[in-house]
This record gives structure tokens, C-alpha cells and sequence, in this order.
């Protein structure tokens, strides 16, 4: 009796196994998938994209079984696939759970065609099931690069005909000239930056500036920081010019000068916007800066930090720092942050450097943001040293406690009051509302040193300047 029983249970053991090893056998089967299409954003020639995800999808009560999951031009397409784990183009018997899924992995190299004309590579994923035949699209568009791969550069020009990719880092030696001409799009890879011992021209135009960003183009990547180093010039490093560039997305945007080396960097900074940076938008470092009509705005730390003393002229600036959105970290360090020293903690104890600030000029311009204390310019004086500085005509994020009563050091200023931005925000638009106080409220002499604002608008055609980068031009009713 006990065989009998035995022989039953194994029976029934062997019968059910058969029913769950059964697939959904219909010609009509359907897969679902996450997309009909794979899409990648601009991609540089020869190098490897980031990776996209498809998920496929098995909508049925039983288990499915995918005959074949393939690339439709095989190892002669510009497209690598894994497929649930499996890096191939091709597998075969591919199975999904009952009202489950698997995902394929999607990354793609483009050719280089000599050219800078956007370029697009198509291929699909076939899938066969039963009978029934499926295809998802994957298409990428591609643009010809100028690769610079740990180069120390010559004197040369860079141009606007093909975008520039840096990986590791390219060095502009003493003595040596780099010039970039109107237009010219240089991207970096991520840890890569620009380092400058000789010197560095951009020349930009209105419509045509000269970008630096981070060399991942998705738009989710359109405006977050620390995707690159950042551009540094060396102590020493004279004649520096950046007109009419943008500068983004990096640790630091524009470092000036360095600790190690003996002189200043110099650098005249003009029509050029400096912002998402993860740490500085400009650091300095006993350094020499003359800028105008620029745009510095939302980074960790620093819009602009000028430490160690220096020189330096800011005219018709803009700094304001949204800091947010980006990390759970919350912003304490004041956007302008003046000193004529510096303290570094080591392991042997802290170090401290002073250098005299001879000059620190700020006109027409604002210093606002978010932070919490209401303090968007902090002052750090060491006795030891110079520290010579002057708001003339700005708009500073200040709380009531501090004092701006020495008219030696602050003359006309609007403190504590809102700038009224049109979206700082969302739309990082720095430019003023209708209502914003900074409306007219510049010197007329300094607006007419920069008769043009950051947009090419006219400062002297009404009363007087705004205050800040642009220039609020009012609708003429009709």
C-alpha cells in the first residue's frame, strides 16, 4: 500500500511540473514595453555613451517565452545591448514571469564623420515570440569632436567649426596662447579641467559666446554641478580675457591665482555668466579681477570668494545665489565673501595666509540670495594686512545687524530689500520685474563706462542705470 502511494506522489509531482514549465502558446502574443523608442541625446564621436534601459514587459497569466532578443544589424551596429543581465546583441529563450519583467541595457558609440553637422544612428531591438515579431527603435544623434586627452597645448585657437572635449585635463604652459574664438562649445569630461600658466583669450560675441560645461548633454543634466573641475589660472598668469562666455556646472567655474606660486593671476571678466558650480562660482587668491556686466549665481559655497588681499573691480555684476534643489546640504557660507587672509586646517595644525587687499571695488551692483542668517556679504579682516574696499550704488543681502554706516566703505546702498528677479528659481531669469527697486537706482558715470548691459541693451537711453548685469527696458505703451 505504501508503494502505491508513493508511486501516486511522484506521479502527481512529475504532472505538475510539466504544467508549470507550459508558456503562453498563442501567435497573437504582445509584449509591453517602456518605450517604442530608446532615445540618446547628442553623443561625441567615438566615445561611449551613458546608458539608457528599456523594460519589457510580459502582460499574461503564464510565462512567456521570447525566442529571440536581437539587435536588427547585429555586430554591425553602433548599439551594445544586455539583455537581463546577458551582455550580447543576440540571446534566445529569454523568459518572463507571469506579470513580470526584464530590462535590456542600451549604450552606443558614434562613428566620427569629419564634420561638425549633427548626425543620427538608428537601429532596433527585434523581438520574436511564437509567431509574433516586435520591434522598439534606438536612436542617437551624434556630433564630430576635437578631443584633448591630458594635452599641454601650444599656442593655438580653438574654433567654433566642432565642439572641443576634454578628458583629464588640458594645459595652456607659460608662454604659451590660448584663444577661443566666438561660438566655440568646449565641453569636459567629468574630474577633467582647463589648467592656464601662460594665457587664455575667449573672445564671444553677443549671440555667439563661448560655452564651458560638463560633456553630458541630457537634459537632466542641463543644470547640475560638479560635473567637471573647472578653469584655473596659476599665479603669474597674465593678460587673461574671458568676453562674452558661459561658464557652468563645474566644482569651481573660474579659480584665479594659487597659493604655491609667487604674483597674481590676472583676468578681465566681461558679458559672461559663471553659475551652478558645486563650490565657487569665482575663487581668487591674492589675485587680480576686473569684471563687468557679469552674472555669478547659484553655487554651494561661493558666489564669488577673494581671498589672500588682491585687486579687484566689479562694475555692473550681478551675484545671487539660489543655492537648492540639488542636494540636502544647506548653503551657510555668504555668496561675496572679502578677506585678506586665508586659514587652511592641516594635520599639524592650521596655517594661516594674509596678503593685502589694495582694492576691492564693487558699483552698480547687487549681492543677493537665499541664506538662511540674511548675510550675503561676509568680510574677513586680519590686522596684519591692507583692506581697502567700497559698495557704491549695490544692492546687498545684508541682516539689519550689520553696519553699513561708514560711508568710506558703503555709499548708497539698498540693503535687505528684495531685487525682485523675474525666476531665479525655476528659470534662473536674473533680470529685474517691473517693480524691482534696483531700477534706476545706479551711478549714471559707471553706466556710461558700460553702456551696454549683459543682453546688448542700452543703460543710457532712461533716467539712470539699473543696478546688476541687466537692464530693465520697459514696453512702451501703445
Amino acid at each position: 500500500m505504501k508503494k502505491i502511494l508513493y508511486i501516486v506522489v511522484v506521479l502527481l509531482c512529475v504532472v505538475v511540473a510539466c504544467e508549470d514549465e507550459k508558456y503562453i502558446s498563442s501567435n497573437d502574443v504582445q509584449l509591453e514595453f517602456s518605450s517604442d523608442t530608446v532615445m540618446f541625446d547628442t553623443i561625441f564621436t567615438t566615445v561611449g555613451s551613458t546608458t539608457q534601459h528599456l523594460k519589457v514587459y510580459n502582460p499574461y497569466d503564464q510565462k512567456l517565452l521570447i525566442s529571440s532578443v536581437r539587435l536588427a544589424k547585429g555586430d554591425d551596429s553602433n548599439f551594445r545591448l544586455n539583455i537581463n543581465g546577458v551582455a550580447a546583441n543576440e540571446v534566445f529563450d529569454v523568459e518572463i514571469l507571469p506579470k513580470d519583467s526584464i530590462y535590456i541595457f542600451v549604450e552606443v558609440t558614434v562613428d566620427p564623420t569629419g564634420n561638425n553637422l549633427p548626425m543620427v544612428v538608428k537601429d532596433s531591438i527585434e523581438f520574436s515570440s511564437n509567431a509574433a515579431l516586435q520591434d522598439v527603435d534606438l536612436v542617437a544623434w551624434g556630433q564630430d569632436i576635437n578631443l584633448i586627452r591630458s594635452a599641454h597645448l601650444k599656442t593655438t585657437t580653438w574654433t567654433a567649426d566642432k565642439p572641443y572635449l576634454v578628458y583629464n585635463y588640458a594645459y595652456v604652459d607659460t608662454g604659451e596662447v590660448l584663444t577661443i574664438e566666438p561660438g566655440a562649445k568646449i565641453y569636459f569630461h567629468h574630474k577633467a579641467r582647463l589648467f592656464v600658466k601662460g594665457k587664455i583669450r575667449v573672445m564671444g560675441e553677443f549671440g555667439q559666446p563661448v560655452i564651458f560645461q560638463g560633456d553630458r548633454l541630457e537634459d537632466v543634466y542641463q543644470d547640475v554641478p560638479d560635473q567637471w573641475d573647472g578653469i584655473m589660472l596659476f599665479a603669474g598668469s597674465q593678460g587673461n580675457q574671458f568676453n562674452y562666455a558661459e561658464i557652468k556646472n563645474a566644482n569651481i567655474g573660474l579659480q584665479v591665482g594659487n597659493i604655491e606660486d609667487e604674483g597674481q593671476a590676472e583676468v578681465e571678466i566681461a558679458n559672461t555668466k559663471i553659475y551652478n558650480h558645486a563650490y565657487a562660482g569665482i575663487f581668487a587668491l591674492k589675485s587680480k579681477i576686473k569684471a563687468y556686466n557679469c552674472l555669478i549665481a547659484n553655487c554651494g559655497f561661493y558666489g564669488a570668494a577673494l581671498l589672500v588681499g588682491g585687486d579687484y573691480d566689479f562694475y555692473h555684476t550681478t551675484i545671487a545665489n539660489y543655492w537648492g534643489g540639488y542636494s540636502n546640504s544647506t548653503r551657510t557660507s555668504s555668496s561675496l565673501v572679502l578677506s585678506n587672509l586665508l586659514i587652511i586646517d592641516k594635520p599639524s595644525g592650521s596655517v594661516t595666509y594674509e596678503g593685502d587687499l589694495t582694492n576691492a571695488s564693487f558699483s552698480n551692483s547687487i549681492v543677493t540670495g537665499n541664506i538662511s542668517s540674511g548675510n550675503e556679504v561676509e568680510l574677513g579682516v586680519s590686522k596684519e594686512a591692507v583692506f581697502n574696499y567700497k559698495f557704491d550704488h549695490c544692492l546687498l543681502q545684508l541682516a539689519d545687524t550689520f553696519n553699513t554706516s561708514n560711508t568710506a566703505f558703503f555709499t548708497n546702498i539698498l540693503k535687505g530689500v528684495d531685487p525682485r528677479f523675474k525666476d531665479p528659481y525655476e528659470k534662473l531669469n536674473f533680470e529685474l520685474d517691473t517693480l524691482s527697486p534696483a531700477k534706476d537706482a545706479g551711478l549714471r558715470s559707471t553706466g556710461q563706462l558700460y553702456p551696454f548691459d549683459l543682453l546688448n541693451q542700452s543703460r543710457t537711453a532712461d533716467d539712470a542705470p539699473d543696478l546688476g548685469a541687466f537692464e530693465r527696458i520697459e514696453k512702451q505703451s501703445e
